[in-house]
């Protein structure tokens, strides 16, 4: 039985962010600003453990320590809590009878995942996760092509900053690169390949994969979150010519036939939550869809499965950075 609003309400539709942590402040900021642009939605409420971060969100919005009082009182949901929690409050709100924008990854199993698409056809809300940076790419028009290149590049580095540790690199980073590479490829994956480094524990900080797709494509991808410096880009290699693109330069460089527009970063999670309240409202579906986020994850844990195996020969060096 779902837990759905007796009488609907006139006027816009209420929107609540559940976990106001750096991701979370930013989802409600872009709720507030559809608001004022008289976009059909109202920041209701903020939902966080925290009592400081809730004495801190400014005024007008309900704040409430415990995400379960916002059952069946709102229309849509950003999920912003860590990973491990995904699973459980999308379920929760996708029962209640609201729409449901969750940050990557979708949940952290796959039984898990299959649960949340099953219960988002069900009962015929709307459940799509934030994979912004395909919002990015989609304006290169680089993911309207037909072609399929014969391999990818992909490096995502980066200091630590402690968030995410609640899961891999993997789960926490790669898992982007994942989503633009079975976006490009499409297919079936063949064979996963990877190695790990931990260096904050337990999971691992620093990744290296291959992934092999049955159309023989293979994506190599490089993610670390205890690196020295930033870098982040994409490099893919087409029969007649190559695509690189750096993401903190914006440089693109095209030697195939093929025209792309420059890179321009934009508002990815601003066309994030403004899509997902416009399919919510019963306008186009969402750019990323729960199944695609599904293939991605599946794909996460697979690397995360062969890194974790290259993990007991550095075991040592984790336990004296400890």
């Amino acid at each position: 039985m779902f837990l759905r609003r007796r009488v609907p309400e006139a006027g816009p539709l209420k929107a609540a962010v559940i976990g106001a942590g750096a991701f979370g402040r930013h989802h409600a900021a872009k709720y507030r600003a559809l608001g004022e642009a008289g976009a059909g939605v109202s920041l209701f409420a903020i939902a966080d453990p925290c009592a400081e971060v809730r004495r801190n969100l400014g005024d007008g919005v309900l704040a409430v320590a415990e995400w379960r009082e916002l059952l069946g009182k709102v229309d849509l949901v950003s999920v912003c809590s860590p990973a491990v929690t995904h699973a459980e409050i999308v379920r929760a709100f996708l029962n209640a009878g609201a729409h449901v924008l969750v940050e990557k990854p979708i949940a952290t199993t796959l039984q898990a995942a299959d649960g949340l698409v099953a219960l988002a056809r069900k009962t015929g809300l709307v459940l799509t996760v934030g994979h912004q940076e395909r919002f990015v790419f989609a304006r290169t028009g680089l993911l309207d092509q037909d072609v399929v290149p014969q391999e990818i590049q992909c490096w995502l580095r980066g200091p630590w900053t402690g968030r995410g540790d609640d899961v891999s690199a993997v789960l926490d980073l790669m898992i982007h690169d994942l989503d633009l590479v079975h976006t490009l490829v499409g297919g079936p994956v063949a064979e996963v390949e990877a190695c790990g480094q931990v260096q904050y524990g337990p999971y691992a900080d620093e990744v290296l994969a291959a992934v092999t797709f049955a159309n023989g494509t293979v994506a190599r991808l490089d993610t670390s979150r205890i690196a020295d410096t930033r870098k982040r880009g994409l490099r893919a290699v087409y029969a007649d010519g190559v695509v690189e693109i750096d993401f903190l330069t914006r440089a693109v460089r095209n030697t195939t036939p093929r025209p792309l527009k420059a890179l321009e970063m934009g508002d990815p999670l601003g066309e994030s939550v403004a899509s997902f309240v416009a399919a919510a409202q019963g306008g186009a579906a969402p750019l990323v869809s729960a199944e695609q986020a599904r293939l991605a994850l599946a794909t996460a844990l697979r690397i995360d499965a062969a890194a974790e195996a290259s993990l007991p020969a550095i075991v040592p060096a984790r336990v004296a950075v400890a």
